[in-house]
Parts: C-alpha cells; structure tokens; sequence
C-alpha cells in the first residue's frame, strides 16, 4: 500500500520520525481494512504525534458517531489548523473529514472529486466514498460509481483498497461475477480488507451461496472478532442462513450477534423470517422503536426511518405504521414523501391482513423503491414484502415471474421458495 507518509513526500511536505512514520502506516492501514485495530492504532499515533492534523482527523472520523456537534467541530478546527501546516493534501483530506463527518455529503462528494482529480488514487480519501451514495441524489451516485472506476485503474489492479471498492461499487450495480473476482482478488492481496469481505458477502448474497457464504464470513470474523463490521457481516451470515433454509441458524446469529441498539438489522432478519413464516428471533422492544422515532435522529435520514418501520412491522404495530405514514405523506423532502411514505402503507397493510392494497401500493412505487436508500440487499426486502402481498392476494403467477431473477440465478433460495408458497402464516 502507499503510505499515507510516502504521498506526503510526493506532495512536498514533509514526512515524520521512522518510528511516527510506521505507526502512522500501520493506523492507516488498518483503518483502510476496517479492523478492530484501527482505533487503537489511531489514539496510539494521535497520542505519539498530537500535532498531526491527519492523526486527529482520522480518530474523529473513526469516532465521529460517538461525537457531540460542539466536540466534533472543535477536534476538526483544530486537525485543519495542524494539517495546513503539513500541506495542502492533508488540508484538503481534513477537510473532507469535516463535511463528511458532518453529513453533508453532497458537498462531500464535490469535495472529494476535486482532491481526487489533484492527487489521484489517495486512499485515505477514499475512506469517504461513501458520500456519493449517501447524497441520496442519482446522480451523484453514479458520478462516485464512475470516479471509483477510475481512481482503481490508476491505482492498479495490485492496490488493494481501490480493488476492495471497485468490488463493492460492481456488487451494488449488480455486476456480481465481476464483484465477486475483485473481492477475491482484493483479499488474495490483502486477507483482512473488510471492504472486500463486505463487497464479496453482497455478491454472495446475490449468488445464494448459502452455508459457503456463512462458514466463509465466520472464518473471516474469527481472525478479527472486533472489526469494525462484525456485528454487520453476521447479519448478512444470517441472511445466507435463510437463504438456505436455516433459519435457526439465523435467529441463532441475530439474538447473538446483534446488541438492542441493531435495531435496523434485527428488523431486516426478522422481517424476512416473518414473510417466509418462521418464528423471528427475539424482537425489539415497540417502545424503543417509539422513541427512537421521535429522537432527533428518528426522521433524519429515510433508510434510518425505513428500518424503524421495518421493526414496527415486525411487531404488527399497523396503527403505528399508518401514522408513520401519515408523517411521509406530509414531508417536504420527496423520498420520504413519494418513496417511504407508501412503502410503511403497504406494511401497515401486510399487518392488518390487506395484501391487495400492498400490492397495489408497491407496485405503482417500482424503480421509487431505490430512493429509500440503503443497498441492494437492504432494498430487496421491499420486493419480499411484494412478492409475499402477491402470493398472499392469489397472484402466484405474477409473485414467481418478480422473483424468477432470483430463483434462477442463486444457488440456495429456500427463503424465495417460501415468499411464492399459498399461506406463509406469517401473521
């Protein structure tokens, strides 16, 4: 990997101690590779060198979550300061810190396509990717889709992180066998990248490799049972679990992998278990669900809201689900209006025992449903929930031609078979 260090030197500035510099290396390596090392790494080489304004900044984005607005602000104030003394790159990746950190990502987003076009392929930017997604706007996203491309192409195809994320740009455009040999081939140059675990864990999923997928994630997470994505790949383990019809299995990885706090993620395993009716695993607490929607964060972000309706769904808390929709309908922000808005209606119907009028509603809804948010495999379940309306309405026809993409290409799709069947008894 080129050290964060070696573009400094590139840029003009100067590099730190050999000692400062290896620690600074292994920090930035490990936060690149989402490890449960990163953070340790990274107080460690903020503690060593408390005037690098690239070590502050990369703690506070590490932690950021974790972070007041008044404490978040005042750590990057002052990482800015230290870093225009180191150069401009440094500068200018703080920063982006700073938008990102800040959730405004279209801003992000332009921010970054400018530092990239100045220093190609820096990989401590691209830790921020992620905002072209997160924009919420189309365009946006595929802007970041192409500048993912091309950034890998001049990094190279033995540079491991621009290879982690070029697979995960093809598993959310859906180019799966492409996805798949990138991450293989990221994770042959680096086994630890959680970026190209996660990225091979979607393409899987589209695979339907089933037990493979699982025993693969498991073996993964044992060598690093802190990385920063444990508690997610086992969620997307416990998907393959379903995939293949083990769904104890499932509820097993959900109530032992995923604290009170996953509620989007229990919501999403348990929903799934619901519409091919088995028994869930253990539940999220609807008073919780309440208030976390009344929280500031309740209705900041749609996906973070479609989750939450996701658990209410799960508790069959249709009156609450209608309100909810009411609360879409009358937002001004148009993917909580036209996008969420009828999604929490068609599961407020589901729970009452209407499937028609769910059909109905996620039919119109079509290639709306992306403005929810979230990737592939989190948006998926909105076709479920269609596909399980359908067969619920009679349509058995119309359920098995929306699923046949999926049945005909995944190796394991117990769970489909289950959304086609007559009567799930899900509710």
């Amino acid at each position: 990997m080129a050290s964060d260090t070696a573009a400094d030197a590139a840029a003009g500035t100067a590099p730190g101690t050999a000692a400062g510099a290896r620690l600074e290396d292994r920090a930035v390596t490990e936060l690149l590779a989402l490890s449960g090392q990163a953070l340790p790494l990274l107080r460690q080489w903020e503690a060593a060198e408390p005037d690098s304004g690239m070590a502050r900044a990369l703690l506070t984005l590490a932690t950021c979550d974790r972070l007041g607005d008044a404490e978040l602000k005042d750590e990057l104030v002052i990482a800015h300061r230290d870093a225009q003394a180191a150069g401009e790159r440094q500068a200018s990746v703080v920063y982006g810190v700073y938008l990102f950190s800040h959730r405004q990502y279209a801003l992000s987003a332009e921010h970054l396509a400018a530092h990239f076009a100045r220093w190609p392929a820096d990989e401590v930017a691209g830790l921020m990717l992620g905002a072209f997604a997160a924009s919420g706007d189309p365009a946006y996203r595929a802007h970041g889709d192409a500048l993912v491309a091309e950034q890998a192409a001049l990094a190279g195809p033995d540079n491991w992180p621009w290879t982690s994320w070029l697979a995960a740009t093809r598993a959310e455009q859906g180019r799966v066998r492409e996805a798949h040999e990138l991450a293989g081939r990221a994770l042959a140059l680096w086994p630890r990248s959680g970026v190209a675990a996660h990225a091979l864990a979607h393409a899987e999923h589209e695979l339907g490799t089933g037990r493979a997928g699982a025993e693969f994630l498991d073996g993964w997470l044992a060598a690093d049972p802190g990385a920063v994505q444990s508690r997610h790949l086992n969620w997307h383990a416990a998907l393959q679990s379903i995939a293949c019809g083990d769904f104890a299995d499932a509820r097993r990885r959900a109530d032992t992998a995923l604290s009170r706090a996953d509620v989007g993620m229990r919501a999403a395993a348990n929903w799934r278990l619901l519409l091919a009716g088995q028994q869930p695993a253990g539940r999220s607490d609807p008073a919780h669900v309440r208030e976390l929607l009344a929280g500031p964060g309740g209705m900041a972000e749609v996906f973070h809201t479609f989750n939450l309706a996701l658990a209410l769904a799960v508790e069959a808390a249709t009156e609450d689900l209608h309100a909810l929709a009411r609360h879409c309908s009358a937002d001004r922000r148009p993917e909580f209006r036209d996008a969420l808005a009828p999604v929490v209606q068609a599961l407020a119907e589901v729970t009452a025992g209407r499937p028609r009028a769910a059909v109905d509603l996620l039919t119109a809804l079509g290639a709306d449903a992306e403005r929810i948010g979230g990737v592939r495999v989190e948006r998926e379940i909105i076709q479920d929930t269609l596909a399980r309306a359908l067969a619920d309405a009679g349509e058995h026809v119309r359920a098995a031609a929306l699923l046949h993409p999926r049945t005909s290409a995944r190796r394991h799709h117990a769970y489909e078979d289950l959304l086609l069947a007559p009567a799930a008894g899900h509710r």
